[in-house]
């Protein structure tokens, strides 16, 4: 399934909705389960659907990846008899849904607007996992990786409060003069556990989605200077979306193309095969004395000359970027001019040895 959270307007109002991406005969459309589901349920005389639906598809991701595998299964279930009825059906005379009578069963991509399918992560852990991009990094500073960074998955927590979406707008922040992108991959965990083995890891992952790690490089200099962060170089902004493919249809994760465009160049052109650490590894390294929770999200770190700091093709207000994963699709955000103002930071005069 290609799982979103959608929002619709209706004559009640506007609901956000867990739905999943279906197309037929040429068309794109988004279902939304729990009125699928709901329906579904009804048509088999069931005397309770709407609690089943409560329980098993509510409408937040994360409390539907906290119902694990019976709620994935109900989805699949909904989806496949959404797909079934479009064979013979137009989804103009799909039936209404049995809870409010409004919401249809299957709604035009064009009808609904996108959120980034996980609005609040549980935790955003990011990653450091592509050696190429980290090589790069670290020549820029005349240093060779570390050694530490071959023993183990190294990653930093980032504002899981500041996710957006698909063609959502990125407000350059006042305190940077170089705005970048970066192109990452990501996973999000399904299921509770702790101490996870690396053999195990692939049980716990729900499904795999596009992340744009938005980093401010010049103040991200200064505060890795300081030996902590990045804190204000990354927590303004983190895109993820516009879908999470579960692991049955992602295919070989290991072998993925993933592009970047700015206002339509290529600027990035990749492979998720690159990676020196997997997913696995990551989540068992997490997970070492750790609890994971349905609903967090573990970037991968940027694909090799994934990023401006890379390539040298800083972002500027107005910029459309739209990073490209293969069996996933297209995330798509602009960048918005800096609100005015005077800047929160101010230079300081500096003698060095003195506080």
């Amino acid at each position: 399934m290609k799982l979103v959270t959608f929002q619709v307007q209706t004559a009640l109002g506007r609901f956000r909705r867990v739905g999943s991406l279906l197309r037929a005969a040429n068309a794109d459309y988004v279902a939304d389960l729990g009125a699928a589901y709901a329906w579904l349920l009804t048509d088999q005389g069931h005397p309770l659907p709407g609690w089943l639906v409560d329980a098993l598809i509510p409408h937040d991701m994360k409390l539907f990846l906290e119902t694990g595998e019976r709620g994935m299964d109900a989805a699949r279930e909904a989806e496949a008899a959404l797909k079934s009825l479009l064979k013979n059906t137009s989804p103009a005379d799909f039936p209404k849904s049995p809870a409010s009578g409004q919401l249809l069963l299957s709604l035009d991509r064009d009808d609904v607007r996108l959120l980034t399918p996980l609005p609040v992560p549980n935790l955003y852990r990011d990653f450091f996992a592509f050696e190429q991009h980290v090589a790069t990094g670290y020549a820029k500073r005349n240093e060779q990786i570390p050694e530490a960074w071959y023993k183990m998955p190294v990653y930093c927590k980032g504002n899981h409060r500041a996710f957006i979406g698909p063609d959502d707008s990125v407000l350059w922040p006042r305190y940077t003069q170089k705005l970048d992108y970066e192109l990452e991959l990501a996973c999000v965990i399904g299921r509770q556990g702790k101490n996870i083995s690396t053999g195990e890891a692939k049980q716990y992952i729900a499904g795999y989605t596009i992340l744009n790690d938005f980093s401010a490089r010049d103040i991200q200099k200064d505060e890795m200077q300081c030996r902590l962060g990045p804190a204000k170089a990354k927590d303004f902004a983190t895109a993820v979306g516009p879908c999470i493919v579960t692991p049955d249809e992602i295919g070989d994760i290991r072998n993925l193309k993933m592009l970047a465009r700015i206002n339509g160049q290529t600027v990035t052109e990749g492979n998720s095969g690159t990676s020196y650490w997997t997913f696995e590894e990551m989540i068992a390294h997490a997970a070492m004395d750790e609890t994971l929770y349905p609903g967090d999200v573990m970037g991968s770190g940027t694909v090799g000359n994934g990023c401006a700091l890379e390539h040298g093709h800083w972002l500027k207000p107005g910029d459309v970027i739209e990073l490209e994963v293969e069996n996933i699709g297209i995330l798509r955000n602009t960048v918005q001019q800096p609100e005015t103002g005077e800047m929160p930071l101010k230079e300081k005069t500096v003698s060095v040895g003195k506080r």
